[in-house]
């Protein structure tokens, strides 16, 4: 198939391209486009997008709709075998008498007046990226795509955080329906998964518009992924990569599978399916020291470590599309796959835990391995679309953990930890999308999707030996959450169904838009943990004995065999939990025009909330939340210059509590010494939001916006540490009302005004200075009544210089970020936990060979290679903790990454 097109493309090429209203940015469905002098044509269809097939040369084209000017774009080149993209905006007439008005452009006007449109025709405060953009760069993900939008910061290579707001306040969607938190503790997505040559474009809005869910303060993040592509093409990529801290160097884990390598455990590590269960091992006797033997010798007993030489990591991608013309009609199918395989080592020594009666240096070793697939369809005809798409991820990440030190509150202070922990996460999303263009350009958008997420922590180890007179001897003697083997199974199935339908009416003498929908959403989830181990039932000397045994013998089977263990489970009722959630939505919405200049869009969203968690104790009562939130929004434009708009946006919006957050399960986070517990008392939060905007185009792709926004947050969650029980507790509470006042500034301009010899050399920066304050009349909650809000950063700093030369087959790119001091967790009676800045440097590098065809990439990232530091604040009376006591502190080193693409 590849081969044939490729021949009959050597006369051949094609134009294609979206067609738009200049104001709206709304599809112009069923516009044509005719070539001059010639017979041929084609119409937009129900996205606005045409396709044209011609013999290779230069072109006239007129593009005509009812109701609106013509345009001739003249000097449109064609070449054999190319794809020329041709986006056209068009402009209302202004006459009501049939003379038809025409206006003449050229192509690279028409591109430039399209590009314009694109920007300034969000209906609300947005930011995004396109392909065409991400083509430019060297990114290889959307979370690095991410980084280059406004007001937008990255966290861990993968989450993203807006305008500085914590995870909770952001919403992700992909191809039109939200997405499944990939993180079982907290509301994220790890945006590392989808590749960055199969998106279409990114916007986040800042700006609540009712067709929008309503859950979230601090950006919807919308990612839209490709369906059918402009032309065949197969793409291959490949690459390498060091890092200063793992690369060559020693490194250890535990045993090790071949399926590891491929994002599966083999099964060596799961709980086996004939294990007695939870009710039978807490039961008033349990089992007894010789009905134990059976099933601790069923349980993985290689408690080795191993040493090896790390290899650099590895990254791979392969990526095909194939469209294809059916009939005369414009009628299309087109299709896109990719494979994604990523596997990486790092090491983090000498980390350091430094607070309280804690005084602990860390060394971390984590094997990583990441598989993904994704899968679009889709099939244009006449006014209708429909389309397929389908993704899957699976992440695979054992870390083993080997931490030396002193716990002063025990008897014998001086221990030597070890943990080993792997944890598995897939995701599937599928998603059933139709368009379908009506009469009198209405519009009709149906949308189901199906999501699963599994995360999955089998066969977590941790041992602890402690140094007893001139022998570390092991703490075999008694199990508890931070000496035992941990295994648990998480499952969430989403089901959500979204109907839209647009029409075009008349509102005081001016054309607007109509548009009403409904969307429901049912959320599934199960969590099934078992905290299991062995400890000494024995008085016998020589059973005793066994605790001075060295780590990959204490739990030999030999010595299993001998009876000296007595298996028992510490696994509270509370622990394991279901819950569901039912969403509902409707809403209305109006786009008005009023005059030539002024546009509003207004409407209401109606959302009901309804949550059931149920746990294992048949004494606590079921969790519920039943909310009904109006949602009302209105984003006012109005046009300064051609070139400028000025911007005003109200909307009410809710951050809802995740499942984990409200169940009272107790998580041992061995990395922080902090047990993580939820709260059945958590509330949802109301959150008011006001914008103002100011936004200059100097020419297309380049922007100068200042804004200034301010939010109202009723009963906002907050995350807070304390310790009553000699061991630090993260949880969850409501507080009465919080407040967050910003002002953003973002530029990204040519720097040819200094001299022509820059005009391809691109600064781009986009600052962030925000205040917030959290308020609460209970001092049991916020003893000082006020403190800034968990998670919201004073300052946050982006910039970057792009430099391209040789007619764009040389790129160079330099990113620099910086967020401000932070709280992790909000202390109570005990002090605050910071997240401290760190500066961030990363430089990119690109050069395209073969025509372009092949492309060679390095890419340094944290260049700085800075602490990455959590800390404790304030000095409390009733702790003697020292202001700076660390709760932890480590460094990931440099990465430096070469890699190649190609694309046939």
């Amino acid at each position: 198939m590849f081969i044939y097109n490729a021949g009959y493309a050597q006369n051949t090429g094609k134009i294609t391209g979206k067609i738009t209203d200049q104001k709206s940015g709304e599809s112009l469905i069923g516009a044509t486009v005719l070539v001059q002098l010639n017979s041929k044509g084609a119409s937009a269809n129900v996205d606005g997008e045409y396709i044209l097939t011609l013999p290779a040369g230069t072109y006239t084209l007129m593009v005509k709709y009812v109701g609106y000017q013509n345009k001739l774009i003249s000097d449109v080149k064609v070449a054999a075998g190319k794809v020329t993209n041709l986006n056209v905006v068009l402009a209302e007439s202004k006459s009501q008498t049939l003379n038809e008005v025409t206006i003449r452009a050229t192509f690279k006007q028409e591109s430039v007046n399209s590009l314009y449109a694109a920007q300034k025709n969000n209906a609300a405060v947005t930011d995004g990226i396109t392909a065409e953009t991400i083509k430019r760069s060297p990114d290889k993900s959307a979370s690095e795509v991410l980084r280059r939008v406004s007001g937008a910061t990255i966290q861990d290579n993968k989450f993203v955080v807006v305008r500085g707001l914590s995870d909770r306040y952001n919403n992700a969607m992909l191809d039109g329906t939200s997405l499944p938190s990939t993180e079982p503790n907290r509301k994220a997505f790890s945006f590392d998964i989808v590749p960055a040559n199969l998106i279409d474009n990114i916007i986040i809005n800042k700006t609540a518009t009712p067709n929008l869910p309503g859950d979230f303060a601090g950006g919807a993040v919308q990612i839209v992924t490709k369906d059918i592509p402009d032309e065949n093409f197969i793409s291959i990529n490949a690459g390498l990569g060091y890092n200063t801290n793992t690369t060559f160097k020693d490194f250890q884990s535990g045993y090790r599978n071949l399926s590891d390598y491929f994002g599966f455990d083999n099964g060596s590590r799961k709980l086996p399916s004939n294990f007695p269960s939870t009710a039978t091992l807490t039961s008033t006797n349990g089992l007894s020291n010789q009905q134990s033997i059976a099933p601790l010798k069923s349980l993985n007993s290689n408690f080795n470590v191993y040493h090896l030489t790390a290899a650099p990591n590895q990254n791979y991608q392969l990526s095909a599309g194939l469209v294809k013309d059916i009939g005369k009609n414009g009628n299309r199918f087109g299709a896109i796959f990719a494979l994604t395989y990523r596997n990486s080592l790092q090491t983090i020594q000498n980390g350091t835990i430094d607070y309280n009666v804690y005084q602990y240096n860390d060394t971390k070793y984590k094997f990583s391995t990441s598989v993904g697939a994704l899968a679009n369809f889709a099939y244009s005809y006449g006014k209708n679309r429909i389309t397929f798409k389908n993704i899957y991820n699976r992440t695979f990440d054992d870390l083993y953990l080997y931490r030396t030190g002193y716990n002063e509150s025990t008897s014998f202070p001086d221990n030597h930890f070890t943990a080993f922990d792997l944890v598995e996460k897939g995701l599937y999303k599928g998603t059933l999308q139709g368009d379908h263009g009506l009469a009198g350009n209405s519009k009709l958008t149906w949308v189901g999707s199906f999501s699963n997420f599994t995360n999955n922590q089998p066969d977590q180890r941790k041992t602890n030996y402690a140094l007893k007179g001139n022998v570390y001897s092991a703490d075999n003697g008694s199990v508890g959450k931070q000496n035992a083997r941990y295994f648990a199974d998480l499952n969430e199935n989403i089901i959500s169904g979204q109907a839209d339908y647009s029409l075009p009416v008349n509102f005081f003498k001016q054309k607007a838009t109509f548009k009403l929908g409904a969307a429901s959403q049912y959320r599934d989830r199960s969590f099934t943990p078992r905290f299991i181990g062995p400890y000494i039932n024995s008085s016998d000397p020589e059973a005793l004995a066994t605790s001075d045994l060295p780590l990959n013998q204490i739990f030999s089977k030999s010595v299993i065999d001998k009876g000296y263990y007595k298996l028992t489970e510490i696994t509270s009722l509370k622990d394991a939990y279901t819950a569901n959630t039912l969403t509902n939505a409707g809403y209305a919405m109006l786009d008005n025009k009023f005059g030539d200049k002024t546009r509003l869009v207004w409407g209401l969203r109606v959302e009901k909330f309804d949550l059931h968690l149920n746990d294992r104790d048949a004494t606590t009562t079921e969790t519920r939340l039943n909310d009904l939130n109006f949602l009302p929004s209105a984003n006012f434009t109005y046009n300064i210059t051609p070139k400028s708009n000025f911007r005003l946006s109200y909307s009410r919006t809710v951050a809802r509590p995740e499942l984990r957050e409200l169940s009272e399960t107790g998580y041992f986070d061995f990395e922080l010494l902090a047990t993580v517990i939820g709260s059945k008392t958590l509330k949802s939060t109301q959150i008011q939001n006001f914008d103002i905007r100011y936004e200059l185009y100097p020419s297309a792709g380049q922007i100068i916006s200042i804004s200034g926004f301010y939010k109202n947050f009723n009963n906002a969650i907050e995350q807070t540490i304390d310790d009553q029980v000699s061991t630090p507790i993260i949880s969850y509470f409501n507080v009465q009302r919080a407040n967050n006042l910003g002002v953003e500034f973002e530029l990204r301009k040519t720097l040819d005004f200094i001299s022509p010899s820059l005009k391809n050399t691109t600064f781009y920066t986009n600052l962030a200075l925000i205040s917030s304050k959290v308020i609460d009349d209970n001092k049991s909650k916020l003893p000082n009544g006020s403190r800034p809000m968990v998670g919201q950063a004073p300052y946050v700093i982006n910039m970057g210089l792009l430099q391209t030369a040789f007619n764009n087959k040389l790129s160079a790119n330099v990113l620099y970020n910086r967020v401000g001091k932070r709280i992790f967790a909000a202390g109570i009676q005990y002090p605050s936990v910071y997240e401290n800045p760190r500066d961030v440097l990363d430089v990119q590098l690109a050069y395209k060979v073969f025509k372009n065809k092949g492309e060679f990439k390095l890419n340094a990232s944290d260049l700085l290679n800075q602490n990455t530091l959590f800390y404790y604040k304030e000095s409390v009376a009733t702790y003697s903790l020292a202001q700076g006591s660390i709760l932890n502190r480590y460094k990931t080193g440099s990465t430096f990454t070469l890699s190649y693409s190609y694309t046939f």
